[in-house]
C-alpha cells in the first residue's frame, strides 16, 4: 500500500525504541536496568486513583465538550494561575487533550504554515523537530552548550530570527538536560518575541520539577506575552499519571476555539472520568505526595550525579530541574550512540544517546532518575565496572 510521502517526514520518540531492545534482551535472560523512559516510578497518588472510581461510578462515562470539561478547564486556569503567580488564565483559554503531544501539534497546526521557520532546543525533545517537518516548516536548531548549564545563549538565538521565522519552542525545565532558563533569560526572549512579532510554544510539562533555589518562572509572567504564547503542560510528570494520558494547554483564546476544533476531527474529546480525578489532582489534598515526589527525585539526582563523576571519562553537571543527567561522555572515547550501544548490550544499562535528542547532543548520554535509589546504585556499580576494565 502506498505510504503519504508527508509520513517520512515524521521522526520517532527512541526512548521507546531503546525500550524495546531493552525489553527484547530481557527475554533472552538478560538483567537490564532502565534508566531510558522519562516516567516517574511512584504510583499515582490514592486520592485522584479514587476520584477516578468516583467518576465512573457517576456517570462520568460520556462524551464531553471537546475542549474539556468546564470544571476541569476552570480548574486547570486557577492551578497555572497559583503556581506561575498570576491572574490571567480563565477556562476560555485551556484545552485538555490525550496527553501533551497533541498541545505541541494542535498548537502548531493552528499557527505554522508550510515554509515558516521554527526555533527549537538541540539537544530537545524529538518531537519538536518532527512535528516541524510534518508540517512542512522550517527546524532551526538553537544549540543548548554545557557551559551555559544548557540554557539559551539569547544572542545565539537573537542571530537565528529572520523574518521568516514565525515561532520560538521554549522547554524549561528541559529534557534531556535538566537546564533551566533564568527569569532573565526569559525576559531578554520576551523582548525579542514581542520585537519580531514571535510566537512562542512554552513546554511546561516539568515547571513543578525544580530543586533548591531554583524555580520555574513562564515567560507568560511578562507583559505582552499572554497573548503570544502557548503554554503546554499535563499531568504525567508532577503527579505519576503517565498512563492516564492527560495533557493541556493554555491559549490565547481565538486560538484555543482552533485547537478544540482539530480535537473535535481527531479525538472527539478527552475522557470524562479522567477529567474529573485531574481536578482532584490540581487539588492541595495532592501537595504531600508530589512533595514526596520531588525530595526523592532530588535526592536520587545527588546520587547519580556524584556516582556519575566518579566514573573514568563521565563528566556530569548537576540539574537543576527534571528528572534526567546529560553526562558528558567524551572523555571514554566513544560517540554517544557508541556508548549507550555499549552500556546497554555490555553493562545491561538502558540509557540514550545525545544524538537522539539531536546533532548537538553528540558528546553526551542521558539517564533517567525515575527509578529506585536500588537500581540507580547497580547501574552505576555497573557503569564503572564496565568503563574500568
Amino acid at each position: 500500500m502506498h505510504v503519504a510521502e508527508r509520513i517520512s517526514r515524521l521522526g520517532t520518540e527512541t526512548a521507546f525504541e531503546v525500550l524495546v531492545k531493552a525489553r527484547a534482551l530481557e527475554a533472552q535472560g538478560k538483567n537490564i536496568v532502565h534508566l531510558e523512559i522519562g516516567e516517574p516510578d511512584f504510583d499515582t497518588p490514592p486520592n485522584i486513583i479514587q476520584a477516578a472510581k468516583d467518576a465512573l461510578d457517576n456517570g462520568f462515562t460520556h462524551y464531553g465538550p471537546a475542549a474539556g470539561l468546564p470544571e476541569a478547564r476552570q480548574a486547570i486556569a486557577d492551578y497555572t494561575n497559583k503556581t506561575r503567580g498570576y491572574n490571567i488564565w480563565d477556562a476560555d483559554h485551556v484545552v485538555i487533550t490525550p496527553g501533551a503531544k497533541p498541545i505541541m501539534f494542535y498548537g502548531m497546526m493552528a499557527v505554522i504554515d508550510p515554509g515558516d521557520e521554527v526555533i527549537y532546543p538541540n539537544p530537545g525533545f524529538p518531537i519538536y523537530e518532527s512535528v516541524i517537518n510534518f508540517l512542512g516548516a522550517v527546524p532551526v536548531p538553537l544549540p543548548l552548550r554545557e557551559e551555559k548549564e544548557f540554557r539559551f545563549d539569547v544572542a545565539d538565538l537573537e542571530a537565528r530570527i529572520t523574518p521568516k521565522t514565525r515561532m520560538v519552542i521554549l522547554n524549561t525545565p528541559q529534557n534531556p538536560t535538566g537546564g533551566i532558563l533564568t527569569r532573565e533569560d526569559l525576559e531578554q526572549i520576551a523582548a525579542l518575541a514581542i520585537k519580531h512579532d514571535l510566537i512562542v510554544l512554552s513546554d511546561e510539562i516539568y515547571s513543578q520539577v525544580t530543586y533548591g533555589d531554583f524555580k520555574h518562572t513562564s515567560i507568560t509572567e511578562f507583559d505582552g506575552m499572554q497573548e503570544r504564547t502557548i503554554i503546554l503542560d499535563g499531568f504525567s510528570k508532577t503527579f505519576a499519571m503517565t498512563g492516564w494520558r492527560l495533557g493541556y494547554g493554555l491559549f490565547p483564546k481565538d486560538i484555543a476555539k482552533v485547537v478544540a476544533k482539530l480535537q473535535t476531527n481527531c479525538t472527539s474529546c478527552t475522557s470524562s472520568f479522567s477529567q474529573m480525578a485531574a481536578i482532584e489532582a490540581l487539588n492541595d489534598r495532592t501537595l504531600p505526595f508530589v512533595n514526596d515526589f520531588l525530595k526523592e527525585f532530588e535526592h536520587r539526582r545527588n546520587v547519580i550525579v556524584d556516582g556519575l563523576n566518579k566514573i573514568p571519562g563521565f563528566r556530569c553537571l548537576k540539574p537543576h530541574g527534571a528528572f534526567y543527567v546529560f553526562p558528558n561522555i567524551t572523555g571514554t572515547g566513544m560517540t554517544s550512540q557508541q556508548a549507550a550501544d555499549f552500556l546497554l548490550n555490555e553493562a545491561g544499562v538502558a540509557c540514550l544517546s545525545g544524538t537522539a535528542f539531536g546533532a548537538h547532543g553528540e558528546g553526551f548520554i542521558r539517564f533517567s532518575y525515575a527509578n529506585s535509589i536500588e537500581n540507580i546504585n547497580e547501574a552505576l556499580r555497573r557503569i564503572n565496572s564496565h568503563m574500568t576494565k
